[in-house]
């Protein structure tokens, strides 16, 4: 059995990340924030981690939580200037973050290796480990979203007029928003970082926005399940096309496009929904009168 998974595992640590940096980007979303700053916040969290471990002699555990303060405050920086646009305008300002931050790493070669990287990081971050923050973070998300900042978030997404004239404060809840997208991204990050032998800049730049995104729009985004199906789906798939290496990304666009054609809301969170209303119609055909059913 051991023979078995031992080979897989480094394809789990991959989804756990992916799904954290998922979720992070999912939170903005839900908000009705277009940011693409993850991976700028998690760059943030992945560096901080490595440099308190590698060059001061810090715990890991201590390192990853102040990777994760880190990534928080990074959060509630960016939020003054994000919260005062909207649209696409937020994503060229969250993008610009993101290449400063890029740029900033590569500068300080002393502090961050700059080109050639961040080397001889001790992986002391287990798969199990991995688990762990990937469902705590989804079972946090979860109890939020069932709560007034979900409600909120539901609200400022669907419209935010709206919800601005039933008292929803959308500076307030832009925020909050931001504030968990970084401290999300800053914790996995962080683990990321740990569980590699190295860092380099371009770990963080254009793939990584562009695989995250592609895994929200995959799984769906108003579920904490949604970026989960949607990074194993991303995993798995180049094991399963491995013989059509050389056509990967022409197959993960004819993908993307399918699902965006036909399930608009996400692999999960559409098939879930069209659960939930086949099963309400059958409520609704139960408990009508036998001459109505007629």
């Amino acid at each position: 059995m051991m023979s078995f998974i031992a080979p897989h595992l480094p394809l789990l640590d991959l989804i756990c990340i992916g799904t954290g940096y998922a979720l992070s980007q999912a939170i903005v979303f839900r908000a009705g924030t277009f940011s693409v700053a993850t991976s700028g916040f998690a760059a943030l969290g992945a560096y901080c981690a490595a440099i308190l471990v590698v060059k001061q002699g810090f715990h890991p555990a201590l390192a990853v939580g102040l990777g994760t303060l880190l990534g928080l405050l990074a959060g509630l920086l960016l939020a003054a200037p994000l919260a005062r646009l909207r649209g696409v305008y937020q994503a060229i300002a969250s993008l610009a973050f993101v290449e400063i931050l890029v740029a900033l790493i590569l500068f300080f070669e002393d502090l961050t290796g700059g080109p050639l990287g961040f080397h001889s990081i001790p992986r002391v971050v287990q798969p199990w480990m991995l688990v762990v923050a990937m469902l705590l973070t989804m079972a946090m998300l979860y109890v939020l979203g069932k709560g007034a900042i979900g409600r909120a978030f539901e609200a400022m997404r669907q419209d935010p007029p709206v919800a601005a004239s039933l008292g929803v404060n959308p500076t307030k809840y832009h925020v909050i928003s931001f504030a968990l997208s970084g401290a999300i991204a800053g914790l996995f990050g962080g683990l990321d970082a740990l569980r590699n032998f190295s860092l380099t800049a371009e770990q963080f730049g254009f793939s990584i926005l562009i695989a995250t995104l592609s895994a929200v729009v995959l799984g769906g985004r108003r579920t904490v399940v949604g970026p989960l199906v949607g990074v194993t789906i991303l995993v798995l798939l180049p094991e399963i096309f491995r013989p059509l290496a050389q056509y990967r990304q022409a197959i993960y666009g004819l993908l993307l496009v399918v699902v965006m054609a036909f399930l608009p809301f996400g692999v999960y969170d559409t098939i879930r929904l069209r659960m939930r209303d086949r099963r309400l119609a059958r409520e609704a055909l139960a408990a009508a009168p036998s001459g109505a059913r007629a």
